[in-house]
Parts: structure tokens; C-alpha cells; sequence
């Protein structure tokens, strides 16, 4: 039986090990009269590269203020089809945005496909398994009692995970040792705080700074699970529609791009 790991339980990970809190996003603080904002809906796999990414752009346009908030893609979505107050999506998965755009809630001319995502199994330091030799069956090894991924229902990554295993020939073995992350982030902090043993992660949060010294991973196959393509559209009740290109055009350029290859991303 798999287990969602609901804001509780993840409420004392956070605690236990604060990686994701606060990285990448803009303060809450509201912008310096005259400056334009651009408040952006991010897939939880850009927690580290979009803060990169928004930081170096902020230097090159001072006068737009970026605030950033993270999670599933899937729930972006639904609140997105109820007009949330975002200017800029950013998905995990292309086809979100795709919806959005035959809903008529954004632009077919503003979408855009930013990055493809991988997957990893990843282990904390201390961890016994080695991850590098037994690969998948990491997940399935006897003394793995809890294995975390991201809720499949709404987060592409987790979609991933789970068609992976089942490609790879160890989903029966792993399902009743599941436990799901609302997103991808919240998935990867509760495997680096010990509340599971194993997790498959997004290769983006394994690479960065904040976790690449924290354990190690195995990079799963390309070929075992569909290719997370990323894409973003501006919505269509964005406020400033020429700020929200900017940050789309910056992300898309050569400095957004050498950011997200930095931290494992293909580009498109």
C-alpha cells in the first residue's frame, strides 16, 4: 500500500533539514514602488536552477522583481485552470501547459520548451546501499523498508519513478514500500532527513549544491521511462506580459541554458 506523505509528516522533515524552504524564491516583500513583478508557478525540480537563474536575472533587470513558488506541476494545473494569480508556468511536464493553451487560458505564441528531465536513485551518505552496483534493485534491496517517490497522480517525475520500475522489472517488489512526496523537492528532502531509504529524485536536486554532498546516486536509463519534457507558457491575465517574456526569453537564452545544463538538465 503506498503512503502520501501529507504536510504533516513533511512539516518535521522540513524541519529536520531545511534545503528546500527558501531557495530560489524572491522575498516576500512587496517590490520597490516603479518595479515590475513577475510571480512565477515552478515545477519542484527547479528549486536550485531557477534560483540561479532568477538571481543572475534580477541583476540583469533590475527593475522587475521575480517571486517564485514551487511544487507539483499536476497542481499547479488545477489551480491554474481556476485563473491563479501567476504570470509565468513553469511545468514538468509540456503537456500542462499544452491544456492550458486549448483551454484558452494562455497564448499558443508564448509557450515554450525549456529543458528534458532525468531521474535518479539516490541514497543519504551514510546510507549502506550501494547504489552504484545494484542500481534499480537499490530500491527493492532487503533492508529497504521505505521508498520515497512523488505522488504520481500530479507530479511528472513521479510518473517517471513509477514507469521506470515497472519497465526495470521491480515494481511489484517496491509498490507496498512506497511513500509519496506531494512534488519532486518535498520527495528528495524526505529521503536526505532519513524518513526513507531510498527515493528516486530528480537529477537536478541530486547535482545540486545544497544535496550533491549529501549522497550518491545511479542514473536511471533514459530509456525506461517517457522523456520529461519541460515547457512554460505565460498566462494569459499576466499583469505584465513584457516582464514575464523577459524572464521566459532570459531562461530560454544561453545563460538560462548553461544554468540548467549545469545542474543535469538536455535541452531541447
Amino acid at each position: 500500500m503506498r503512503t502520501v506523505i501529507r504536510a504533516s509528516v513533511l512539516l518535521l522533515a522540513l524541519l529536520a533539514a531545511p534545503l528546500f524552504s527558501s531557495h530560489g524564491r524572491a522575498a516576500d516583500t512587496p517590490p520597490a514602488p516603479g518595479r515590475r513583478q513577475v510571480a512565477v508557478a515552478a515545477a519542484a525540480d527547479l528549486s536550485f536552477a531557477l534560483g540561479e537563474i532568477v538571481r543572475l536575472f534580477q541583476q540583469r533587470h533590475p527593475d522587475v522583481a521575480v517571486k517564485v513558488t514551487y511544487g507539483s506541476s499536476g497542481m499547479f494545473f488545477s489551480q491554474l485552470s481556476n485563473k491563479a494569480p501567476f504570470d509565468l508556468f513553469l511545468s514538468a511536464d509540456r503537456s500542462y501547459p499544452d491544456q492550458l493553451v486549448e483551454q484558452g487560458l494562455a497564448s499558443r505564441k508564448t509557450e515554450f520548451t525549456y529543458a528534458v528531465g532525468r531521474i535518479v536513485v539516490w541514497v543519504p551518505k551514510g546510507s549502506t546501499l550501494d547504489v552504484a552496483r545494484l542500481g534499480i534493485r537499490a530500491l527493492v534491496a532487503p533492508t529497504v523498508r521505505k521508498i520515497a517517490i512523488a505522488n504520481p497522480e500530479h507530479a511528472p517525475y513521479g510518473r517517471a519513478a513509477e514507469a521506470a520500475m515497472k519497465k526495470l522489472g521491480v515494481y511489484d517488489q517496491a509498490r507496498d514500500r512506497l511513500v509519496l512526496g506531494e512534488n519532486i523537492a518535498q520527495t528528495a528532502q524526505f529521503v536526505e532527513s532519513g524518513a526513507a531509504d531510498v527515493g528516486v529524485i530528480a537529477l537536478s536536486l541530486a547535482v545540486a549544491p545544497a544535496m550533491k554532498d549529501k549522497g550518491r546516486y545511479w542514473e536511471v536509463p533514459l530509456d525506461a521511462y517517457p522523456r520529461i519534457e519541460q515547457g512554460g507558457v505565460i498566462l494569459s491575465w499576466a499583469k505584465d506580459i513584457d516582464a514575464a517574456s523577459q524572464l521566459r526569453d532570459f531562461l530560454a537564452g544561453g545563460e538560462g541554458r548553461e544554468i540548467l545544463k549545469r545542474y543535469g538538465f538536455s535541452l531541447p
